[in-house]
C-alpha cells in the first residue's frame, strides 16, 4: 500500500498544481541528510553565540518548537543574518541521499504544474533537485526568503505563495512530511498529502482532519496519480 485516503479532496487525476515540500519529503528522512543540517546548525550557534555544544542543541530544538524554525528563532532573539545562517547550515554532503528512479518516472508521468514550497533556501533546493535528477520537472521554487522569512505553517506565507503563482486552491494538492504544516492549506481548500517518515516531530497533528492522503511511498503515490490522469484522458 503506497497511500491511504482519509477523506476526499481534489481527485488525483484532476490536480492542476502540485505543491511539494523539500526536506524529508522528496528524499527519505532515513538518508541522514537532515541530521547533517542539524549538526551544522549546532556548530553555527556555538560559534555565533559563544555557547557550549549542549547549549546549542537545546537552543536549536527550543527555537524550532517556539518559532517554527531554528533560523526564525535566531533571527527574532539574536538578530542573526538569515542568509549567512542558511549558507552555513546547507553546506552539507548530499552523497547520502539515494537516487530514486521510481520518483523520477512518477514525476515524468505527472502533468500539472509542480512547485517547491520550502522553509529552506533556493540554493539548497536547487542542489538537492539537481542531485536527485529532477530539477527539470519543477516550474519554480518558493523559499523562506520569498515568504518574507515567515516559516510554514504561517497562513500569511501560504497566501504569498498562492498569490505569486495564481494557484486555485481547490485544484491544488500539497505534499508535506510535517503534518501540522498542511493545516493552512486545507483551510484554504487545498487537498493535502502527509508523507510518513517515522520522525516523531513530523507526525505532530497527523491525526487531525486536515489530511486527505496518508502516504507511505511518495513515488508510488505520484505514480498512481499519473495513472489516474491517463485514465481520465482516455
Amino acid at each position: 500500500m503506497t497511500y491511504t485516503i482519509r477523506r476526499e479532496g481534489c481527485p488525483l487525476g484532476a490536480v492542476e498544481t502540485w505543491v511539494f515540500d523539500l526536506d524529508n519529503t522528496l528524499y527519505p528522512a532515513s538518508s541522514g541528510l537532515f541530521p547533517q543540517v542539524q549538526a551544522r546548525m549546532n556548530e553555527y550557534i556555538c560559534a555565533r553565540l559563544g555557547v557550549t555544544m549542549d547549549e546549542a542543541k537545546e537552543l536549536r530544538a527550543r527555537y524550532f518548537r517556539e518559532h517554527g524554525t531554528t533560523m526564525h528563532g535566531l533571527m527574532a532573539v539574536h538578530r542573526v543574518d538569515p542568509h549567512e545562517f542558511m549558507a552555513f547550515v546547507h553546506d552539507v554532503d548530499l552523497a547520502c541521499v539515494p537516487a530514486n528512479p521510481a520518483l523520477v518516472a512518477a514525476l515524468q508521468g505527472l502533468s500539472g504544474r509542480k512547485l517547491i514550497y520550502t522553509n529552506g533556501s533556493v540554493p539548497h533546493a536547487e542542489n538537492l533537485l539537481k542531485h536527485l535528477g529532477i530539477s527539470h520537472y519543477f516550474d519554480d521554487i518558493f523559499d523562506i526568503v520569498a515568504s518574507d522569512f515567515a516559516p510554514k505553517p504561517a497562513m500569511a506565507a501560504l497566501r504569498l505563495f498562492i498569490d505569486r503563482y495564481g494557484v486555485r486552491p481547490t485544484g491544488a494538492l500539497m505534499v508535506e512530511d510535517m503534518a501540522k504544516n498542511l493545516a493552512p492549506a486545507a483551510e484554504l481548500g487545498m487537498t493535502t498529502a502527509w508523507v510518513k517518515t517515522g520522525v516523531d516531530w513530523a507526525a505532530i497533528a497527523s491525526d487531525a482532519d486536515h489530511i486527505n492522503y496518508v502516504v507511505d511511498d511518495l513515488a508510488g503515490f505520484l505514480g498512481a496519480a499519473a495513472e489516474l490522469e491517463r485514465a481520465v484522458r482516455r
